[in-house]
């Protein structure tokens, strides 16, 4: 498999497919890179350059005790760019990749990016404080912490629920979707996974979002129980200089997998405008 050993010996698996404009993709918590199935075989057919890897702690990189914030998150990708010399890249994040996505573009991305897309994104900030009254109350993510560190077999089958839209009136749950979903998180490493849930609720992005001078496509879903579109998406378009915002009726956090056709439609016209 391939991997890229950072500076503090992470090794990092990444999946590099193609050629043509570079699409990196970041993957949200608990996940890996398998999330981005649907997108980067729809891109790899459409004549682009697909990457996306594991995040530290996640799926197939591995398990170090440390780096389990943004700020190493965003400082690996940085090297894996490196690497494999990638220019005038569109980076895409889901969730906490979107976070990632923001921190990247705004701290190492000079030079190398040409667009960015925060899809279901944790950007602005999530959690509940003086200055941001109406975030998700610190409990939720203490719970989310708890069900994390004692038996998170049993929780991350049940998140799937919620994160798909699988728990509303006329849903059909995918038993294949919700096992794959339960399949990338259990590769992960417990703490990288425990950890990771302060660096997405706790990590403030708004300077990361007002420094971005690329053009960003925000599109989220109204109907996300995972991530609040009024918490997140509604405050992060107004940070941004060149951002545009797309939120799509009835759809889910997890709507890349179950929306994908819509989702790749409008990614494509994005990454072909001139915007």
């Amino acid at each position: 498999m391939p991997t890229l050993k950072v500076k503090d010996g992470t090794e990092i698996y990444y999946k590099d497919w193609g050629t043509g404009q570079p699409l990196v993709f970041h993957h949200g918590w608990p996940l890996s890179a398998d999330d981005w199935d649907a997108q980067m075989m729809f891109f790899l057919q459409h004549g682009y350059r697909v990457v996306a890897a594991d995040r530290r702690g996640h799926g197939r990189s591995s398990q170090p005790t440390d780096g389990h914030d943004i700020d190493s998150y965003a400082a690996d990708i940085a090297e894996l760019v490196e690497l494999l010399d990638l220019k005038d890249a569109i980076h895409i994040g889901h969730s906490t990749g979107g976070g990632v996505v923001a921190r990247y573009v705004a701290k190492h991305g000079q030079g190398r990016v040409a667009k960015a897309v925060l899809i279901s994104a944790v950007t602005p900030l999530m959690v509940q404080t003086e200055a941001n009254p109406d975030g998700v109350p610190m409990s939720v993510f203490d719970e989310i912490r708890e069900n994390t560190a004692t038996h998170r077999q049993q929780y991350f089958n049940e998140f799937t629920m919620p994160f798909y839209g699988y728990n509303r009136s006329g849903a059909t749950p995918l038993q294949g979707v919700r096992d794959n979903w339960w399949r990338q998180g259990m590769m992960g490493g417990i703490n990288a996974h425990y950890y990771g849930i302060k660096a997405f609720s706790e990590t403030d992005f708004t300077e990361d979002l007002k420094s971005i001078d690329v053009p960003v496509l925000v599109m989220h879903g109204e109907d996300d129980q995972i991530v609040p579109i009024d918490v997140t998406a509604h405050k992060a378009i107004k940070l941004l200089k060149n951002g545009r915002l797309i939120t799509y009726p009835g759809f889910p956090h997890g709507m890349p997998t179950t929306e994908a056709a819509t989702i790749n439609a409008d990614l494509l016209a994005f990454i072909k405008s001139d915007a």
